[in-house]
């Protein structure tokens, strides 16, 4: 049995080094040339040492969001999700509502952090961003801005070091 004192210290050292993850573009516009957001999230994963089990772009629709979603939660070889995009508030940014929807549990530490440090970037414009992850399916699903230099931000100081831990802790 598990140590319920343990330190996230130790968690990591029993954590998977690399995660399986899948990668969602939600855009009316982008296509697989034009996806930077997507090519920065597949790119760092690949240099943090995960790796990607699949990939796709879907229209801001919440009903395919939704689709795409559940199917890559279904694939045992995901055990991440990691979407770009949506999570702005025009009229057609519908991710955040899509995913929520769909969430089993809610981390909102990860919403909070994300946009703490993007407000050293971006400033106030921060608050803009609904970035969140949660739980579908003992899979983590990550909802990001559709910016690459946000994308960039959270694998960076948030996704790629704790990818690993996050599993570990849902698989429990």
């Amino acid at each position: 049995m598990a140590d319920p004192a343990a330190t996230p210290r130790e968690h990591r050292a029993h954590a998977p080094a690399s995660v399986r993850c899948f990668v969602l573009t939600v855009s009316d516009t982008k296509t697989p040339e034009t996806d930077t957001s997507g090519a920065v999230i597949r790119e760092l994963l690949g240099a943090g040492g995960h790796q990607v089990a699949g990939s796709a772009i879907v229209r801001d629709e919440p009903a395919d969001v939704q689709r795409v979603v559940r199917e890559a939660c279904a694939r045992d070889v995901v055990q991440a999700v990691i979407i770009t995009g949506g999570t702005g508030i025009t009229s057609r940014d519908s991710t955040y509502e899509a995913v929520d929807a769909l969430l089993d549990k809610r981390l909102p530490g990860f919403g909070e952090l994300f946009r703490m440090l993007s407000y050293e970037d971006v400033g106030a414009a921060a608050m803009l961003s609904r970035a969140q992850m949660g739980i579908l399916a003992r899979r983590i699903v990550v909802s990001l801005p559709g910016s690459p230099n946000a994308c960039r931000l959270a694998l960076e100081k948030l996704l790629v070091p704790e990818l690993g831990h996050l599993v570990r802790e849902v698989s429990r």
